[in-house]
């Protein structure tokens, strides 16, 4: 039993976003698909109720609890990626299967979740602070999706 395992609450997709993550993230499954024993709220007896899975090593269970709730940016998933085919493939994975891009490396899936496609390059530029975090930073403002070489270019000034 795990200790401690986010909750995500979707409105009806639990199980088809968990196959999504799974199917895009390396380290990430699909476990148990539980079905409700009754009728509930927002769903029928049989319906999938609950989904375990696990996002890059994270576990998770998918709630289908109807449209009373929904994801904000206040909870994202930030994916490290080291190079700009990686982050391409993540980003374009996310938004190119009814997603939305936003900015400074952060887009949400079609059901709502956010997520932080962020190089490590950016990351690291950040953690140097000062003048290179600086650039680093400006530079990320003015993007989308993250583009390693302008990064890169950034911190050298």
């Amino acid at each position: 039993m795990t200790k401690n395992t986010l909750c995500l609450w979707y409105d009806r997709g639990a199980e088809e976003a968990a196959r999504f993550y799974a199917a895009t993230f390396p380290d990430s499954h699909v476990g148990a698909v539980h079905r409700a024993p009754s009728d509930y709220p927002s769903g029928k007896k049989g319906d999938v109720l609950t989904v375990d899975f696990t996002v890059v090593g994270i576990p998770c269970m998918g709630l289908n609890g109807g449209p009373f709730n929904h994801h904000t940016e206040a909870f994202s998933f930030q994916i490290a990626t080291g190079d700009q085919a990686e982050t391409d493939r993540y980003w374009n994975a996310i938004v190119g299967n009814g997603g939305a891009e936003s900015y400074c490396g952060w887009c949400r899936d079609k059901w709502g979740l956010s997520w932080q496609i962020t190089p490590q390059v950016l990351t690291d530029a950040m953690a140097a602070g000062g003048d290179v975090a600086k650039r680093a930073f400006d530079a990320m403002m003015t993007m989308q999706k993250i583009d390693v070489a302008a990064i890169v270019a950034a911190v050298r000034g």
